[in-house]
Parts: structure tokens; sequence; C-alpha cells
């Protein structure tokens, strides 16, 4: 097994060391009087990532992010039977965020955040993006993406269809998805307590 990674290179050029971190088995529970303020400041990562821990421990679904493909570039062997990687590279992802399966189907999904105020930059996502989510429906999965306005605490859930219609619309220079639009067509997850973004709602929505 390899050791811990000191030196990561990320496709946008820049470096970080990586420091040791302790994970927990479980997810501690807040309290609903916090429920407004609790979530401000972390990142949509973050909140997904504890809203999945909730649904696997309460059996609701399996949903994982997906690893960052990773290219290694130094390995030192301080001894025989042990190896430390000590350079690598964090490629560019080839599909979306997470997947996995909710009431027997097929889950896939990509999860972006702004910061813009009245609109969601089209270059948060990319071709390979939109072809993976647009294959896996044509087999039976159900693909969508999430989308936080970290300004205002606020998420949303949008249609590959919905994505399309404007990703579609970039050859003639639009560069965004107005809030306007998303606030009206998309549908809206609240953040609270845990589950901190409990979008299977809206998949039971559609499944029923």
């Amino acid at each position: 097994m390899y050791g811990v990674t000191t030196l990561f290179h990320y496709p946008n050029g820049k470096k970080a060391n990586v420091t040791k971190t302790t994970k927990g088995e479980g997810i501690s529970k807040q309290s609903s009087n916090s429920q407004t303020y609790a979530n401000r400041g972390m990142n949509l990562e973050t909140l997904l990532n504890e809203t999945n821990e909730f649904y696997r421990i309460h059996q609701r679904a399996v949903i994982h992010k997906k690893p960052t493909p990773l290219q290694i570039v130094k390995v030192d062997y301080p001894k025989r039977s042990a190896a430390k990687v000590t350079e690598a590279y964090f490629k560019q992802a080839s599909t979306t965020d997470y997947n996995g399966v909710y009431r027997g189907r097929y889950i896939d999904f990509e999860a972006k955040e702004t910061n813009n105020k009245t609109s969601f930059p089209l270059g948060n996502f990319h071709d390979h993006q939109i072809a993976h989510m647009r294959e896996c429906e044509r087999h039976g999965g159900i693909c969508f993406v999430i989308i936080r306005f970290s300004r205002y605490n606020t998420q949303y859930v949008l249609t590959t269809e919905q994505l399309v219609q404007w990703w579609e619309q970039r050859l003639t220079g639009r560069k965004s998805i107005p809030l306007s639009f998303i606030e009206k067509e998309a549908i809206e997850v609240p953040t609270r307590a845990l589950p901190s973004i409990d979008y299977l709602t809206v998949l039971d929505q559609w499944l029923d």
C-alpha cells in the first residue's frame, strides 16, 4: 500500500502540501435551532459528503464521490516492504463528481458552486461531463446537477435537459445561466441540519 502523498499538483498548475487528517466513523447531529447558520461557510462538497454519509448510515442510498484520477510521479522506497508517494498530479476528472444507487436506479450527478450574485458560469462545466450525463441517461440512469450560490447559502437541482438547454447556447456567446431562470425552473434544496442537502427528496418527485 502506498504511503501519504506529500506534494500534489492540481490541473490548474497549483501545488498543495497534504497534511494528515483523522476521519471519524459517523456524523454528529446538530440542533435544529442552529440549522440556519450551522452550514454557512461550508463548501458544497463538504455538505454533500455529510449528506451522503447520512444516507448510507440510515440505509436510504449508497452514493459516493468519485476519486480524482491521480498520476504518480515520484515514489520513494524507505524500506523494501513499503513505498511512499512523494510527488503526484491530480488529473482532470473524466466524468462527474458523484454516483451510486437509490431505489434500484443508477444515480449520477455533478456538483458546482459559485460566488456570483446573478448567474451561474457555464465555464464550470466541461464537454466530457455533458457527454457523460447524456450517455448515462440513454441507458436509464438518473443524471442531474446540483449548483450552489454560496453568497445566498442556497442550492438547486437542475435536470440534464435544463443544463444542456443553456450549454448549447455557448456557441452564441452565452456564458452563464441566469439566477432568475434557476429560481423559476430548477428545484431548490434548502440547507438544514442533517441531511445537510436532502436532494433525495427531489429524486422522489421524479421517481413517483
